[in-house]
């Protein structure tokens, strides 16, 4: 079969390097010409672990194919997958006039039957008005090529993207007719074949389980923060508490780990949207905006416990180990440890970084963030007064506290995802505190 995406951003390059992989013709068109004539020669711009591997080797078959050409990807595709990015509006609303200008440009372009697929995370009710976009132009060109529009909401974890493609928990397919949800049970046929199940319903439906399933992990961290804050202020250890809370079958253990909140393309996005869209039907949806305003303001509970710890910032050098919003990307996008770093900084402490993969991402997007940027943990903890663990990267869970201990000023360490047990760091001569546990 031969597929399109148009979009070579996270989404777009996953989805299309993966397809190809599951031995489908892949063209991934981009307007961004430097962008593609990397992708040609090879060069991913993002950091998402087995991501390029797929491509150098679909590349080498030619079963993907990069291009700024959108009369080319159209032209060859039976399906085409919008993956364009949909970043928030100043009102929180989901900016859609990339997804529009994707299906104006296909529409100019089709000349046959074409599945056109929402996979970028659009506002409930966007689908039909693509579906319009297309008709308009269709009818200016006085073409009556028939066409399907789709819902197919990704659900990919930075980190694990390859894996969740190729894998899934499960497909979500929004579709209007027998042709077009046919078709897609095509592209994903080796899903199929594994059994993994597959959820059809009709476009709406399909746009609000993403909203819906990304705004319920938010909540759960969320809540798990605020438990987790309160037994800061008691007798109570959140470690226990959380076990004991995901030993229940209707909980469930995942996400139910504290730490500085979450952060990433998707959450902080994607629930304020899911707010927006509430509002607009004439709903307010509570749960979420609490959840919302809770994740905002847990940085900032993180900085107070360092205060707590350390008094006056006022010259003090902290390291700061992990800049990321999560391990295995480079994605820094809302993630915690910026805002950290910078109410640090507004106390006047000197920050040393170190992070695997997000620090040259923090360079660009933060120019003016006036942090020692270090070559990798032991110099970023040398003569440090306080080390902060903000994101668990492997690296970071077989820290060498003897050693650490030989190197800082004061040995003060701050664990901010709960990844050392206290009385082993303790006994090695640290003063350890960590969120929710005593």
């Amino acid at each position: 079969m031969n597929i399109a995406v148009i979009g070579t951003g996270y989404v777009g390059l996953v989805t299309g390097g993966c397809l190809a992989q599951l031995g489908m013709n892949v063209t991934c068109m981009d307007i961004d010409k430097e962008k593609i004539e990397k992708l040609k020669s090879g060069i991913i711009p993002i950091y998402e672990p087995g991501l390029e591997e797929i491509i150098t080797e679909n590349l080498r078959t030619e079963r993907l194919i990069f291009t700024t050409s959108i009369e080319e990807a159209v032209a060859k595709a039976k399906v085409i997958f919008i993956a364009v990015g949909t970043p928030p509006n100043e009102d929180d609303s989901a900016d859609l006039k990339y997804v529009y200008q994707a299906a104006r440009d296909i529409a100019e372009h089709m000349e046959d039957y074409k599945v056109i697929v929402d996979k970028s995370t659009v506002p409930i009710g966007t689908g039909h008005l693509v579906k319009k976009e297309i008709e308009s132009i269709l009818q200016k060109r006085n073409k009556g090529f028939a066409f399907d529009v789709v819902s197919n909401p990704e659900f990919l974890r930075e980190g694990t993207a390859v894996k969740d493609f190729l894998k899934p928990e499960r497909i979500v397919i929004g579709a209007e007719s027998e042709a077009s949800l046919n078709l897609m049970k095509k592209v994903y046929d080796v899903q199929i074949q594994l059994d993994i199940p597959i959820v059809e319903t009709n476009i709406e439906t399909a746009e609000m389980i993403k909203y819906a399933a990304n705004a319920f992990l938010a909540v759960k961290i969320s809540y798990i923060n605020e438990i987790a804050n309160m037994c800061d202020l008691c007798n109570a250890d959140i470690s226990v508490v959380s076990k004991a809370m995901g030993l229940d079958s209707r909980i469930g253990p995942k996400f139910l780990s504290p730490g500085p909140g979450y952060g990433g393309s998707c959450f902080p996005k994607d629930t304020k949207a899911l707010i927006k869209i509430g509002k607009d039907l004439g709903y307010l949806p509570k749960i979420i905006e609490s959840t919302v305003d809770v994740n905002d303001n847990q940085p900032m509970i993180m900085v107070e416990k360092i205060k707590s710890i350390m008094g006056s910032l006022a010259d003090k050098t902290i390291t700061i180990l992990g800049i990321a919003f999560k391990p295995e990307t480079d994605d820094i996008r809302e993630a915690p440890a910026i805002n950290i770093m910078k109410s640090l900084l507004e106390g006047g402490a000197k920050i040393k970084a170190f992070d695997p993969e997000a620090m040259e991402n923090t360079k660009k997007i933060h120019p003016d963030l006036d942090i020692q940027y270090c070559e990798d943990i032991y110099s970023a903890c040398q003569n440090s007064d306080c080390i902060v663990l903000v994101t668990e990267w492997k690296d970071f869970l077989s820290l060498n506290f003897i050693e650490l201990k030989s190197i800082v000023r004061t040995p003060t360490f701050v664990d901010l995802r709960n990844a050392y047990m206290p009385s082993s760091v303790e006994n090695l001569g640290f003063l350890y505190k960590g969120v929710g546990r005593k």
